[in-house]
């Protein structure tokens, strides 16, 4: 276990947040055009798939954050 602060998990998590806020704009700008006349349960389900793609680096992200290292 670390004993000693690191500087990759402020940045982390500040980075973290910058790229879901943005990942959220260009879901929210470009999303209700292309599919605002589709069936209320295909936009959900879209929409329930865009809300969870985001966790598919995280896992990565998480460790690089801990040790350093992307693998």
């Amino acid at each position: 276990m670390r004993t000693e602060p690191t500087w990759r998990i402020p940045v982390g998590v500040i980075g973290l947040c910058i790229a879901l806020i943005v990942y959220g704009l260009v879901i929210a700008r470009y999303a209700p055009p292309l599919i605002g006349d589709w069936h209320a349960m295909i936009q959900t389900v879209i929409y329930l798939v865009l809300g969870l793609v985001w966790l598919l680096p995280l896992k990565r992200f998480l460790i690089w954050m801990e040790t350093g290292r992307w693998k």
